[in-house]
C-alpha cells in the first residue's frame, strides 16, 4: 500500500475528531441563542458526542478485528454522514443531542480503526513516529478547521458551520472508498467470542501496566483540553469579549502548538524511544499548569479580568504538549497487543470518553455556581489541573511502565515511510 495513501487516510480519520468537536465551537453561542437553551445545555451538544464517541469504540473495535477495518469504516462514515446532515436541520437541543450521539456512534469507528491500522502494520515505536505524521496532518486540519468555523459562523450563521462537518466527512468517506484497502490480513482476524471470552480479554488488556500507563496519559492531557474545548467559546467570546473570526484564530493558533508538538514528538522519538519523549511532553504540561493555574490566582486576588493574549502562552504549552503526548499515547496502548489492536484501542478510548464526559458534566455544574458563573476561572483551572495531572503521570506511571517490548515484525509488506511529510 502506498505510505501516502496511509498518511493521508490516518490524517482524515483522526482529524475527523477535532472537526466534530472543534469547527462548530465559534457558533456555539449563536445556536445557545437560536435554540433557547442556557451554557450548561450547550455544552451537552460536546458531551454527548464525546459520551456515544467512547461507549461505540468498545463494539466498533472488536468487530472490526474480526472483519476487517475498511467494512467498518465505511459504515462508521456513512452513519456520521446522514447524522450531520441532520444536524443541519435540527429545531430544538433534544434532537440536536441525538443527532449528535449519532455522529459520536460513526466517529469511534473512524477513530478506533486508524489506531488499530497503525498496529496492523507498523511496530510500536515505528507506529510512534507513522501516527506523528498522522496527526500532524491532523494539526493541519484542526489549524484551518476553527478559522473556517469563525468566518462561517460570523457571516453565515451556526447551520452552515454544522454543514461544512459533514461535508469534510463525505469527502473523507469517498477518499477511504477509492484509496484504502485493507491493513489486516485475514490470518490475523480474531473469530468470534461468547461474552464470557470477551470479558477475559478486556481483562487481560487492562492488566497490563504499559496499557494502564499509557491510557493513563492520553486520558488525562484529553481531559484537559476537553476543558478548553467546551469552555473557550463562552469565555473567550462573551466574558473576554473577542469576535467569531479572532476565536477562530485562538483555536487555530492552539491547533498549530498541538502541529508542532507532534513534530518536536517525531524528532524526539528518532533518537528517544517512547518514555523519553513523553518526558519531554512532561516538562511543558507542568509549565502549561504553573501559568494557568498561577494566572487564576492572581486574578482571583486583584479581582482582574485579563485580556485574551494573557492566557495564550500556558494554552500554547498545553497545546505543544499535547501534540508530544497523544503519538505515543495512542502507539501505546496498543503496543502490546498485535492480534487485539482494536480491542485495546476501544478500551482507552472508553476511558477517555467517560472521563471527558464526567469533567464536561462537573464543569456544566461548576460554570453555573456563584462567583464562577461568567468568569473564566472555570477553563483556566481546569486546563490547569488537566496540565498537572498529564504531568504527573508521564513523570510516574510512564517512566515505570511505558518502554516497548519489540516483538516479531508483522508480516504486512509496508514501511515506515520516512520520506512523507
Amino acid at each position: 500500500m502506498n505510505p501516502v495513501v496511509i498518511i493521508l487516510a490516518l490524517s482524515f480519520l483522526l482529524g475527523l475528531q477535532p472537526v466534530a468537536t472543534d469547527l462548530y465551537l465559534p457558533a456555539l453561542p449563536q445556536m445557545q441563542q437560536a435554540l433557547q437553551i442556557t451554557q450548561a445545555d450547550a455544552q451537552w451538544t460536546l458531551s454527548s458526542i464525546v459520551l456515544a464517541f467512547g461507549v461505540s469504540q468498545m463494539v466498533w473495535g472488536p468487530v472490526s478485528d474480526r472483519i476487517g477495518r475498511r467494512p467498518v469504516l465505511l459504515a462508521g462514515l456513512s452513519l456520521f454522514v446522514l447524522a450531520s446532515a441532520g444536524t443541519v436541520l435540527a429545531q430544538n437541543l433534544g434532537q440536536m443531542v441525538a443527532l449528535r450521539t449519532v455522529q459520536g456512534v460513526g466517529l469511534a469507528a473512524s477513530v478506533v480503526c486508524a489506531r488499530a491500522m497503525i498496529r496492523d502494520l507498523y511496530e510500536p515505536e515505528a507506529g510512534a513516529r507513522v501516527l506523528s505524521k498522522g496527526l500532524s496532518g491532523l494539526g493541519v486540519i484542526a489549524l484551518v478547521g476553527p478559522i473556517v468555523g469563525g468566518l462561517t459562523a460570523q457571516h453565515l450563521g451556526w447551520r452552515a458551520t454544522l454543514a461544512e462537518v459533514g461535508l469534510f466527512a463525505f469527502a473523507g468517506l469517498v477518499f477511504i472508498a477509492l484509496a484504502l484497502r485493507e491493513t489486516l490480513p485475514v490470518h490475523r482476524r480474531q473469530r468470534g467470542m461468547s461474552l464470557g471470552q470477551r470479558l477475559s480479554q478486556w481483562h487481560e488488556i487492562t492488566a497490563q501496566p504499559m496499557f494502564r500507563a499509557y491510557t493513563a496519559l492520553t486520558s488525562s492531557t484529553y481531559g484537559g483540553l476537553y476543558v478548553f474545548l467546551a469552555a473557550s467559546s463562552f469565555v473567550f467570546i462573551q466574558v473576554l469579549g473577542v469576535s467569531k473570526p479572532v476565536y477562530g484564530g485562538i483555536m487555530a493558533s492552539m491547533s498549530l502548538g498541538y502541529l508542532l508538538g507532534t513534530v518536536l514528538c517525531r524528532a524526539r522519538l528518532r533518537t528517544m524511544g517512547l518514555p523519553d519523549t513523553v518526558r519531554l511532553g512532561t516538562v511543558l504540561s507542568m509549565a502549561a499548569a504553573v501559568w494557568l493555574i498561577g494566572l487564576s490566582a492572581v486574578c482571583g486576588v486583584l479581582d482582574w479580568v485579563p485580556p485574551a493574549w494573557v492566557l495564550m502562552p500556558g494554552l500554547w504549552c498545553y497545546a505543544i504538549a499535547h501534540g508530544v503526548h497523544q503519538p505515543c499515547s495512542q502507539a501505546g496502548v496498543v503496543a502490546s497487543f498485535p492480534q487485539q489492536a482494536g480491542a485495546a484501542s476501544a478500551l482507552s478510548g472508553l476511558v477517555m470518553s467517560v472521563l471527558a464526559f464526567v469533567i464536561g458534566a462537573l464543569l456544566a455544574a461548576w460554570s453555573q455556581q456563584p462567583g464562577w458563573a461568567g468568569t473564566l476561572y472555570p477553563m483556566t483551572l481546569g486546563v490547569g489541573l488537566g496540565a498537572l495531572l498529564t504531568a504527573h503521570v508521564g513523570r510516574t506511571r510512564v517512566q515505570r511502565h511505558g518502554h516497548p517490548v519489540v516483538t516479531t515484525q508483522i508480516d504486512s509488506g509496508i514501511t515506515e515511510p520516512e520520506g512523507t511529510a
